[in-house]
């Protein structure tokens, strides 16, 4: 498959692109793109968390520096199992480990009769949607007293699965299985991403660090309308299409990511010693709003109020940053608007 192919390319990428920046940034990276995995897995479900305790979390579970800020059951709950998916991608799937997901997912609730275990209650299990009085059912899954069964099947198919297909392949099928089975109270679409995350690091023999759940969310009624069109049929071709794109779009926004981080270490390397301490500030802010920065770029009004500083201060600084070519601007009087120079494609396509 054309799919396949073009993941391993996009893999090697990848891997290739870290070799370019530093161990202090890898660490960086590695917990921008788990807390925002975390953050995303949990926003597709409903549940916004905060970025600043995911950050805090998932830095202390591995090892690093941390505000020791306070941080909620939910956000240490999702942290841990993406650490744990992140440490542990290697590890044959089990029933212990789906259970641990699980009760780490669930920490703090008390609304649910199932923690760290499958579900058990007698009502049947359905994906629902519409009003409360008059509902429309999805998707009915096995009842309780099966799952225990259907998860026996699924975890031996899993495993033995690893040699026999392709990555993508094996990850859109898991998605999907498991999906199909919901053998938890709550929290299936979280776990099933995460096992669809780690059957792609199994193929890969790495951690994949790919945004999975950030593109999923982007697009989200694609994701449950393939999701829901496939659940009831054996003829699955559509939805693993569907996955593999999602899967290579992912790639893509994570190589974004990566080169991002490329070209401010650069950027700082030829500028840092040049800019004020207002200019310096103001790039530090623009390169925390991530790959696409400021939306509409930065104005003058954005510098002064960033820097507290007057309109004429404001305009020598950033002339100065055009004539150091830190800096592009585009338009004219209101409408001029500035542009860290970097070579990405963000800029160039706000440039354009």
């Amino acid at each position: 498959m054309g799919y396949e192919k073009e993941f391993f390319h996009e893999a090697g990428m990848l891997a290739g692109s870290l070799k370019h920046i530093s161990s202090a940034e890898k660490d960086v990276l590695l917990v921008d793109l788990i807390s925002d995995e975390a953050y995303k897995t949990s926003e597709i479900e409903g549940e916004i968390l905060n970025r600043d305790s995911l950050q805090s979390s998932i830095r202390k579970y591995f090892g690093l520096k941390t505000d020791y800020r306070k941080v909620s059951p939910a956000e240490q709950g999702i942290s841990e199992m993406m650490v744990d998916l992140y440490k542990n991608y290697h590890t044959t799937l089990d029933h212990k480990q789906l259970h641990r997901w699980h009760a780490m997912l669930t920490n703090g609730r008390r609304d649910l009769q199932d923690i760290g275990r499958y579900r058990t209650h007698q009502d049947p299990m359905q994906i629902v949607s519409g009003a409360l009085d008059r509902p429309t059912v999805h998707y009915e899954a096995p009842p309780s007293s099966s799952v225990e069964s259907e998860m026996n099947q699924f975890i031996r198919w899993f495993n033995t699965s690893k040699n026999q297909l392709d990555p993508l392949t094996r990850s859109g099928i898991a998605h999907l299985y498991f999906e199909s089975i919901h053998p938890f109270e709550d929290g299936n679409g979280r776990i099933g991403r995460a096992v669809s995350e780690k059957a792609l690091s199994q193929g890969l023999n790495r951690p994949t660090l790919i945004a999975i759940s950030y593109t999923i969310e982007s697009e989200k009624k694609e994701y449950y309308a393939a999701l829901q069109r496939n659940s009831t049929r054996l003829e699955i071709d559509h939805w693993l299409e569907y996955f593999c794109k999602m899967v290579l779009k992912a790639q893509d926004y994570t190589q974004s990511r990566i080169d991002f981080l490329i070209q401010k270490g650069k950027f700082y390397q030829r500028f840092s010693d040049q800019l004020n301490e207002r200019q310096q500030k103001v790039v530090a802010r623009i390169f925390r709003e991530g790959v696409n920065g400021f939306t509409g770029g930065l104005s003058a009004k954005n510098y002064m109020r960033i820097t507290g500083t007057t309109a004429s201060t404001a305009t020598r600084d950033l002339q100065k940053m055009v004539e150091l070519e830190a800096f592009v601007r585009t338009g004219e009087r209101k409408s001029t608007r500035y542009y860290l120079n970097i070579d990405h494609p963000s800029v160039k396509k706000q440039e354009s």
